[in-house]
């Protein structure tokens, strides 16, 4: 779907983007995470054409990127940028008309969209006399209402409730089991593991981690566990440090709960064939792997 080449791009002695390298696949919901001022934004309007790089390619659908490809791509901004004197129906069928639809087909889409997001009887209503949430369920109805190919969506969830975060985050999986091609950019870490399938990290204008979700998270496996077992003698999880470092221990009669980062040269089943071997009875195993949040604070931190 997109496929960026070496992109850089400067401002005045300030590199915002420096050889950037990226692929986004069809069909992908892809992540574009990093901290701020780390070049998310710079990307994102070259690839909507709003600035353009210093060097570097961007190719769509295998074509070099031209001006009527906005027509495939719905953006939708950090910082509003809707109309605040115009009525909803009316500045959502302008947009639709410079995305290439007709004042029919406009109408059509932004009475179901509206419906859908329980705002049907807004259709007249200013913008300006609007919430923030509302405000930002019209601005993800004008990016999406037009069927675009490529949808980029910053910040999305910015000014809404719980209720209102999870309704749009239910119609951006939707839009995504339907074949749309998503490129979401956010600092919600826990988004991020609910939504995406791919993500990039971008850090001081460098990529500095690119790949799918479970590629990453599978690389930053720390052998941490947690085990829940009955245990025959009170000093029988002593003798596990050999083997592992006990992070957390906590020991009753009836059960001993310890969560555990085992050494380079054991394994797991090092530790449950000793509890086994010496008569302990196994109730849970589970691996901790790390959040999205700990990968993204570990990279940003080693690149600073």
């Amino acid at each position: 779907m997109l496929h960026i080449q070496n992109i850089t791009k400067n401002y005045a002695r300030h590199r915002a983007l420096n050889n950037v390298s990226l692929r986004i696949k069809k069909g992908q919901l892809h992540g574009l995470l990093g901290p701020n001022g780390a070049g998310k934004t710079t990307l994102i309007r070259i690839i909507n054409q709003i600035i353009a790089p210093d060097s570097g390619t961007i190719l769509f659908e295998g074509e070099p990127l031209r001006p009527d490809h906005s027509n495939k791509i719905g953006y939708l901004p950090e910082e509003r940028g809707l109309y605040k004197k115009m009525k909803i129906g009316d500045q959502l069928i302008y947009l639709g008309q410079l995305k290439g639809l007709s004042k029919r087909e406009s109408k059509l889409r932004i009475r179901e969209w509206l419906e859908r997001l329980e705002m049907g009887d807004w259709i007249d209503k200013k913008i300006a006399d609007l919430s923030k949430g509302m405000q930002q369920k019209v601005q993800f109805v004008a990016t999406v209402f037009h069927e675009p190919e490529l949808i980029i969506l910053d910040e999305p969830f910015s000014g809404f409730d719980p209720v209102n975060a999870k309704t749009i985050q239910n119609e951006i999986l939707k839009l995504h089991q339907k074949g749309s091609t998503i490129i979401y950019s956010t600092h919600r870490m826990e988004s991020v593991e609910e939504l995406c399938t791919h993500l990039s990290l971008i850090n001081k204008s460098e990529i500095i981690l690119d790949g799918s979700i479970n590629e990453i998270k599978d690389a930053y496996k720390t052998q941490t566990y947690t085990l829940r077992y009955t245990e025959p003698e009170a000093n029988l999880t002593s003798q596990l440090k050999e083997m592992c470092e006990i992070v957390e221990n906590t020991f009753t009669p009836e059960e001993t709960y310890i969560k555990i980062l085992i050494k380079e040269s054991y394994s797991l089943n090092d530790i449950l064939k000793y509890l086994v071997d010496n008569n302990a009875t196994l109730h849970e195993v589970k691996e901790l792997s790390p959040t999205m949040q700990d990968i993204f604070i570990d990279q940003v931190t080693k690149t600073a």
